[in-house]
């Protein structure tokens, strides 16, 4: 009788193998084929998509000229603080245009053609201009016959407060005046201000 149910114990440790054999058979059946390449390939396909850099423009950016908002600001190789910072500027004003817009970050390029991407806290709608000539001329009044207020150097950052087709009035270090549409960079070209 002792062997009969050592038997039966036998039969029924066998069954039971077959089973959890079968039970883990069916659940590796039922699972990708290697789960860890599967997860690491759709985190891949996430991350693409979310990688602005790999976006195209958003098709809605409308192009525009802003102004820097503080005397320190962080240009970035891509729009957040993760990616590493490019230069900083570090005036207030300097007049940007913005060509790309993500969530909350803005790529801007300056008056000499570089780019970078800034958070759009650092930027304000004031406009401004820099002067992109020699000598331009400052003149009390929009004619080239009116007395000359100064000649301003190049480089040289200016509150923009009004625009014709033909001349701008601006304001640059306590002093007031117009100029000619011409030597400077922050407008578009055929735009008036306001």
């Amino acid at each position: 009788m002792a062997e009969a149910r050592i038997v039966q114990c036998r039969r029924a440790l066998i069954d039971m193998k077959h089973f959890v054999l079968f039970i883990t058979l069916a659940i590796s059946l039922a699972l990708p084929t290697n789960p860890m390449a599967s997860n690491l390939s759709e985190r891949v396909r996430v991350a693409q998509l979310d990688d602005p850099l790999r976006a195209r423009p958003n098709q809605a950016t409308r192009r525009r000229f802003v102004s820097l908002r503080s005397n320190e600001v962080n240009v970035r190789v891509g729009p957040g603080v993760r990616y590493p910072i490019k230069w900083q500027f570090r005036q207030k004003l300097i007049p940007v245009e913005i060509v790309q817009e993500y969530d909350t970050w803005r790529k801007i390029r300056d008056w000499e053609g570089a780019e970078g991407w800034v958070h759009k806290a650092m930027l304000s709608n004031r406009r401004s201009i820099i002067i992109t000539g020699h000598g331009v001329t400052l003149r009390s009044r929009s004619s080239d016959d009116a007395p000359v207020v100064a000649r301003l150097a190049r480089d040289i950052v200016a509150k923009l407060e009004q625009c014709t087709l033909t001349w701008c009035r601006i304001e640059v270090d306590g002093y007031e005046g117009w100029l000619r549409r011409e030597g400077f960079w922050g407008l578009r070209k055929n735009k008036t201000f306001p």
